[in-house]
């Protein structure tokens, strides 16, 4: 069983608009509702994929109880999240079906209390030694203490559980000196932690920070990781259009179903690099389009260097 973690869930709305103008009123053309929030994307994809998955963060209020009730339908994902007191947010993307573009807003989340933060560390370690994987995603709402991943990092590491962290900021700088087996930064996030904005120098410098692997996500050009084994490139076979909200997500799907099932490197970007795009070509985060992913994955091309980590 993968365990994700979402501290932050949301309920993710996706507008589509002919074209998205300033200053306007639209009409919108299509709505999509579903259970959102980084981790939550993750387990939804790793269950398409065969997985089994449990789902834990927090979750509270009308929008909690509307993200339980969409999640509760989601085959191959088990509800372990925690009640909180707080309403659980929303994010909204709007979708320029004309340019592709989609603009993204999304609402801080809620209060967490010392006991809430507290309830769901017990949870968490419960949950624990049944895991074969963690992914810790997503960003902190309020109240949950900046070094809440490098706690999560540091007792999935004492049961020896692997452990990806994909968040930004102080807590991915406290998260990454914890020592998580994988980070997923994207090139802003890396120049962030690290301040080079070289992608290549940037990677070598958040593992000598703690990563024991740093996979940059390099957007449209594809993926870079670097590891103690070597280092590797994987690019998607052309540019595709669509909504690249949850893309990111799918990287990690890909990277933790490859982890867990043991396949070398390049296998494990490949499918990391072919679920991302075929996210983009489906109508929301957490999904992705089966057929030009499995008309993907055998396209991707990576290239290793094992003398350059």
């Amino acid at each position: 069983m993968i365990l994700t973690v979402t501290l932050n869930t949301a309920l993710d709305i996706t507008y589509h608009v002919p074209s998205l103008r300033p200053h306007t009123s639209h009409r919108v053309t299509e709505v999509t509702e579903r259970p959102g929030g980084k981790g939550l994307n993750v387990a939804r994809v790793l269950a398409a994929l065969g997985h089994e998955v449990t789902a834990t963060g927090f979750v509270g209020g009308e929008t909690g109880r509307a993200l339980k009730d969409q999640l509760t339908s989601t085959p191959g994902v088990v509800d372990a999240l925690v009640p909180v007191t707080g309403p659980t947010r929303r994010t909204i993307a709007v979708v320029d079906t004309t340019t592709g573009d989609t603009t993204q807003l999304n609402e801080p989340g809620p209060l967490v209390s010392p006991a809430e933060w507290r309830a769901f560390q017990d949870v968490y370690e419960d949950l624990l030694p049944a895991v074969s994987a963690v992914a810790l995603c997503g960003s902190l709402p309020p109240g949950v203490p900046v070094g809440a991943y490098a706690q999560l990092v540091r007792a999935a590491r004492s049961l020896s559980v692997p452990v990806l962290l994909d968040t930004s900021g102080e807590p991915l700088r406290r998260g990454v000196a914890a020592r998580p087996d994988l980070v997923k930064p994207n090139t802003d996030e890396l120049a962030e932690l690290t301040g080079s904005h070289e992608p290549l120098q940037a990677t070598r410098d958040a593992r000598r920070r703690g990563a024991h692997t740093v996979v940059a996500s390099l957007g449209p050009e594809g993926l870079l990781a670097l590891n103690a084994e070597g280092r590797w490139r994987a690019t998607p076979p052309g540019p595709v259009e669509g909504n690249p909200t949850g893309a990111g997500d799918s990287v990690v799907a890909g990277l933790l179903s490859g982890l867990v099932e043991n396949l070398p490197w390049p296998e494990r970007l490949a499918r990391a690099v072919a679920l991302s795009t075929a996210t983009v070509l489906a109508p929301a985060a957490g999904e992705f389009d089966a057929r030009a992913y499995e008309e993907l994955v055998g396209r991707v091309a990576v290239s290793e260097d094992v003398t350059a980590a």
